[in-house]
């Protein structure tokens, strides 16, 4: 796992999430460790910062197949958007493209 800041959250409950975009899974297992929202306040009702992070940690889809970090920043702006947080969505989805690691 990446260090971004101290371990402030483990994951309550697997969470499996289907990116309509790609048509791909992302599965993060229960007690998956996380800072939260990194560098932001967390929203302590999403799931975007987890799959977010577990994004980042392991480059890949569910299938195995390699995921590039600006695809990690859409599906993290994609599920801000799909929860009704247009806002955060579209400053997120900059903020994570421009601040964040490049693989």
């Amino acid at each position: 796992m990446r260090t971004r800041g101290p371990i402030k959250h483990r994951n309550p409950r697997q969470i499996v999430y289907w990116s309509p975009r790609y048509k791909k899974f992302v599965i993060v297992p229960q007690d998956y460790p996380s800072d939260g929202a990194t560098g932001a306040r967390d929203i302590v009702d999403s799931i975007s910062w987890w799959v977010h992070d577990w994004i980042c940690d392991n480059m890949t889809w569910a299938d195995g197949t390699r995921i590039r970090f600006w695809q990690a920043s859409r599906v993290l702006s994609d599920i801000l958007w799909s929860e009704g947080r247009w806002f955060r969505a579209v400053g997120w989805f900059w903020a994570t493209l421009i601040l964040g690691p490049k693989f």
